[in-house]
């Protein structure tokens, strides 16, 4: 034997598994299971030996996700996370019990796979598109962390998503459900709602959040199509007992006198989804004690999503990036803050309902800061967005780099505070909120900013293993 042949062949590196990942997104995502089928079957079908909660929706999926897998961590069970956007790391994306996936596991798992589709490429079948891919390092993980249950966020829509592959699903979860990728996932709601409720799987639990009545119905009719129980948030047995920006203490149906760690407007349905899921699985003899509820519901951390940052001033992050969320956060901005001066930093994609968004929360504003978003290709860029702001608020400028509209924002907030000390108003009315809002995906650069800069107070961005 070749002195060579006996050397050890060369791990991939991580940053080695992030460039082949980054090249292969170059080209797109495509919806429909047949290729993620062949990927997983040439490794094993993994996801076979996993059990599933599945959740869809257009907002807050992410934030039910936390919840219940926090909540199920709690209650002594390996729970794996699989979540995208990401914020502060790309490793966010892939978790068990609230951890990271290492840079040396995920290398590890990505060179499996990278070997199973260059086996796929010269058998002459289709190629897999970097969604797909990440699915499948997120199985084998699952796998070899012998995970009691994993939580799954769909990537976009639902019945098509390469997360459907699944087949062992315990409980089907939607958050609120609205418009968004229209012409992408359907044209309409209903039409978007009959894509999401495609995760359905037969004989599974089903949960949802209070919906509009023409969702419910889709939801519904799927559901008893496929010898399903049923269960919707009833926000009327919702109890709220105090809330501010740091979160909600709040009672429902049994469950009484909880705090929710997370605060903003859509919490509130957030929170009762995720309780109803807890509710369902102790039905099906999951045991979920109410301990592990009420720890559960505290150590809750979902970064980016009306994230508290710094006290002077004020400095929150929230994704809102469509009609709906923005209307929420428009209306937590309100609730939590009344009178008080806004000072908003603002990004978001160009293929997003822009200019709802900027008609809901820029006439808060006293000052719009603009931002291109790291994600160039897609990104709307500043100078258009700020043209679109300035007809909401005149102080509009097109700041462009994300830093710079940081500083720009942190340097109005000391001017009006210098102004409200020298002229003696309220702290109420002077002391300004920063709000840096739109795409998720510059808000781990907005956090990162904050926190070498001005010593931030972030309440909790994920654990990273070590």
């Amino acid at each position: 034997m070749k002195k060579e042949d006996r050397r050890e062949q060369k791990k991939v590196t991580y940053k080695e598994a992030r460039v082949y990942l980054d090249e292969m997104s170059k080209y797109g995502s495509v919806l429909g299971l047949d290729t993620i089928r062949g990927l997983l079957r040439e490794l094993g079908n993994p996801q076979e030996s996993l059990k599933f909660i599945h959740i869809a929706g257009t907002n807050g999926k992410g934030s039910v996700l936390a919840y219940t897998s926090t909540i199920l961590s709690e209650a002594g069970y390996r729970i794996g996370r699989y979540v995208s956007p990401t914020v502060i790391s790309y490793l966010e994306r892939i978790q068990m019990n609230g951890r990271w996936i290492s840079e040396e596991e995920f290398a590890e798992l990505t060179e499996k796979v990278k070997e199973a589709i260059a086996r796929l490429k010269a058998a002459g079948e289709n190629l897999p598109t970097v969604f797909e891919t990440e699915t499948a390092i997120a199985f084998l993980y699952f796998r070899k962390m012998n995970c009691d249950f994993v939580v799954l966020e769909t990537g976009l829509g639902g019945e098509l998503d390469a997360t459907n592959i699944v087949k062992n699903t315990v409980c089907a979860v939607f958050a609120t459900i609205s418009r968004d990728h229209l012409g992408v996932i359907g044209n309409t709601l209903e039409e978007i709602a009959q894509t999401k409720a495609g995760i359905i799987k037969n004989g599974c639990a089903v949960v949802s959040a209070q919906q509009k009545e023409t969702v419910s119905e889709i939801l519904k009719k799927r559901a008893e199509a496929s010898d399903c129980s049923y269960r919707e948030a009833d926000l009327s047995r919702f109890l709220v007992e105090k809330e501010d920006y740091h979160g909600i203490r709040f009672s429902y149906k049994e469950y009484k006198n909880l705090r929710g760690s997370l605060a903003g407007e859509c919490q509130i349905a957030n929170l009762a989804t995720a309780l109803e899921v807890i509710r369902t699985l102790n039905a099906l003899g999951i045991s979920v004690p109410e301990t592990a509820v009420r720890k559960g519901l505290e150590e809750t951390r979902w970064p980016g999503r009306f994230t508290f940052l710094m006290e002077h001033p004020v400095f929150l992050v929230d994704g809102a990036h469509n009609e709906d969320a923005a209307q929420k956060l428009r209306m937590s901005m309100e609730r939590y803050f009344p009178g008080r001066r806004l000072i908003l930093i603002l990004g978001v994609f160009k293929d997003k309902e822009y200019e709802k968004i900027a008609s809901i929360l820029c006439p808060l504003a006293q000052q719009v800061y603009t931002v291109d978003l790291p994600n160039v290709e897609r990104t709307l860029p500043a100078e258009k967005l700020a043209e679109c702001a300035k007809k909401y608020c005149r102080q509009t400028a097109a700041a462009g780099r994300i830093e710079d509209a940081v500083e720009k924002a942190m340097k109005a907030a000391e001017r009006a505070g210098q102004r409200t000390a020298d002229s003696e108003a309220s702290a109420a009315d002077g002391e300004p909120v920063i709000l840096a809002c739109g795409s998720l995906s510059y808000l781990g650069d907005v956090i990162r900013l904050v926190e070498k800069s001005y010593g931030t107070r972030t309440r909790g961005t994920g654990k990273e293993e070590k």
